[in-house]
């Protein structure tokens, strides 16, 4: 073995650990293999930027525009209006229906625009109608990540597929040309899921409140010099004797005692860490004069004009649900108070699920030590007009029940729906590229002033677009090195003789158990050249092969890593690690088989 295609290898070995420990940001890590590339010279500093220049990249940037625009212009509350009006259905066709429509609108906008939508509407309908949200977020992701297959601009990983194998010199994919497939991966997943909705967890969200249970969220409380709590010890304090309030250390003239006993008594300026729900940590901090995370209320003792009082009584407090990719994960209370957050100030902070010994193990940690995950929440203040500018953080999901909305024309959202209609047409017809009709749609939507790109900067995961400019040069290195025929060659010689079904086999199968630990694009990027080889040594046709590297980067079912829609149920805290192993890992055997199949059968007839 060459030692840069030893080299390579290490890259792509480092970067698989990177990805699994989530030590590093993606956006990070690309740039780290970007670095690597030109530092050991497996690539020119050229070919290590050209991943920003890439037309698959710079698809996908305009696609996400396009999405931004349709949600700032109505477009996807328009949808949620009308997802709304399935509630009449029984609950039995509910899921196959929210399947098929989540599937529809996933193969021509960001399946992870889709699940949010679901996920508020879900969440709604289930508090009204008391049924459980439980049995149809998983349904819905996984049709949306099925429905992303069936068209070329449905994912960004078909874009970065079909991108490597055009400039390996593989004719490129027409945008309908596999949709036979995915609709058939598609009825298997309907009918997969339908059944087995029924064995998904039951969740117990009667209302919104419950939501705010006993060890859900993290407050820091601090007793002022009229607090009735002075000279009382622990036990004598009622919120705690009711265990309404669970108190995890006590600060006292920067000494910390943990899990405080209840013969300690409280002193002025005390502060407490308290493991409480919402409902009753306003009420506590009302009942007894209490300063809540160091933030000053002292309003009853105090003069205060007309415009503050107002302003204090327009406050209100607003959820938000931490997605992968999000400038949070990482960040403390105290980081994110430093943060300009638009007048809004961070309260508390909801941990994904619950963990067995948790008070024990915050107890070890100041509150404003404890740092945020994917799926955990925050909990804000802000004024209810100013709601609507939380729209700009990345990759947050706002979980209110009173969202702020601005008033938009029927022109404009009339307007925002045509341009995309084009450009899906522009493509779809083969009149233009997905690359030049997705241009054309930012231009269309630059001119009638749906978007500005001031506000597009702030919105775009540019997380996704870094790590994409840093994974495609890493594709060109193993072209550079050899390491991609290196390694088709050694598949090579292990298969040949082989019928062509465990070959396909075994390329979907590695393709699918990748991409449930690293980046669905990255698996891509990595397996494709190396499909393209397979498929030239076995003198086959090259497509199957793709399509196989394709699919099994899509399918990422079997943990809630593997896709970020995934990632996103997965932080409801509605259901657990094994949910998505057996019932995600049945699906995923499911399709390996009748993928397998379907592509091999495809092979044959070539």
């Amino acid at each position: 073995m060459e030692p840069s295609i030893l080299l390579v290898f290490v890259i792509i070995a480092c970067t698989v650990i990177l990805f699994i420990t989530e030590y590093f940001p993606v956006d990070k890590i690309g740039f780290l293999i970007i670095i690597a590339l030109v530092l050991l010279q497996l690539t020119t500093p050229e070919e290590a930027i050209s991943g920003f220049s890439n037309p698959a990249v710079i698809t996908i940037l305009s696609l996400m525009i396009i999405a931004t625009g349709l949600e700032d212009n109505g477009v996807i509350d328009w949808l949620t209006q009308l997802i709304k009006k399935l509630k009449i259905l029984p609950l039995v066709l509910l899921t196959p229906v929210f399947m098929l429509v989540s599937a529809g609108i996933s193969s021509f906008i960001s399946t992870t625009a889709v699940v949010i939508i679901f996920l508020k509407i879900i969440s709604q309908l289930a508090e009204r109608y008391n049924f459980s949200a439980s049995k149809l977020l998983m349904p819905i992701s996984f049709a949306g990540i099925l429905g992303g297959s069936c068209t070329l601009m449905g994912t960004s990983t078909n874009l970065i597929v079909n991108s490597v194998a055009q400039k390996a010199g593989v004719e490129t994919f027409s945008f309908f040309e596999f949709s036979t497939y995915g609709l058939v991966f598609l009825a298997i997943g309907i009918v997969f899921m339908t059944i087995a909705s029924k064995f998904l967890p039951k969740d117990k969200q009667d209302d919104l409140q419950n939501t705010y249970d006993i060890e859900s969220y993290i407050f820091s409380v601090t007793v002022s010099e009229t607090s009735d709590l002075i000279g009382k010890n622990i036990s004598e304090i009622e919120f705690i004797s009711e265990e309404l309030a669970t108190p995890l250390k006590l600060i006292r003239n920067k000494k910390v005692i943990n899990a405080p006993g209840k013969y300690i008594d409280i002193k002025v300026n005390d502060n407490l860490v308290l493991m409480s729900s919402f409902e009753y940590i306003n009420r506590i901090i009302q009942n007894h004069d209490l300063i809540i995370n160091d933030k000053k209320r002292e309003l009853k003792n105090a003069e205060v004009d007309e415009n503050l009082s107002s302003t204090i009584s327009n406050m209100t407090y607003v959820e938000l649900l931490i997605l992968p990719g999000s400038g949070f994960i990482g960040k403390t209370l105290k980081n994110i108070r430093k943060m300009s957050l638009g007048g809004a100030y961070p309260i508390a902070i909801k941990k994904r699920k619950k963990l067995r010994n948790t008070t024990e193990r915050l107890i070890r940690k100041s509150i404003k030590d404890i740092t945020l995950k994917p799926g955990d929440r925050l909990l804000i203040e802000l004024q209810e007009q100013q709601i609507g500018k939380l729209r700009a953080l990345d990759n947050v999901v706002i979980l209110n029940q009173h969202e702020y909305r601005q008033h938009i024309t029927t022109k404009r959202k009339i307007t925002a729906l045509v341009i995309l209609l084009m450009v899906v047409g522009l493509a779809a017809s083969g009149v233009l590229s997905i690359l030049s009709a997705s241009l054309a749609g930012v231009a269309a939507m630059l001119l009638f002033r749906l978007i500005s790109l001031e506000n597009i900067y702030h919105r775009v995961n540019w997380q996704i677009i870094f790590l994409l400019a840093g994974m495609i040069p890493l594709g060109i290195a193993m072209t550079n090195s050899g390491a991609d025929l290196w390694l088709s060659n050694q598949l090579q010689a292990i298969l040949t003789g082989q019928p062509p079904y465990i070959v396909i086999g075994l390329l979907l199968a590695i393709s699918m158990i990748l991409s449930g630990f690293i980046s669905n694009n990255a698996t891509a990027i990595i397996l494709t050249p190396v499909a393209i080889g397979l498929a030239a040594g076995l003198n086959l046709d090259v497509k199957p092969f793709i399509l196989a590297v394709l699919f099994g980067a899509n399918f990422s079912f079997f943990t809630p890593v593997g896709y970020q829609t995934n990632t996103l149920i997965y932080g409801t805290g509605l259901y657990k690690f094994k949910h998505f192993l057996i019932i995600g890992g049945l699906l995923s055997l499911i399709l390996w088989v009748a993928g397998t199949i379907i592509l091999t059968r495809s092979l044959l007839v070539s």
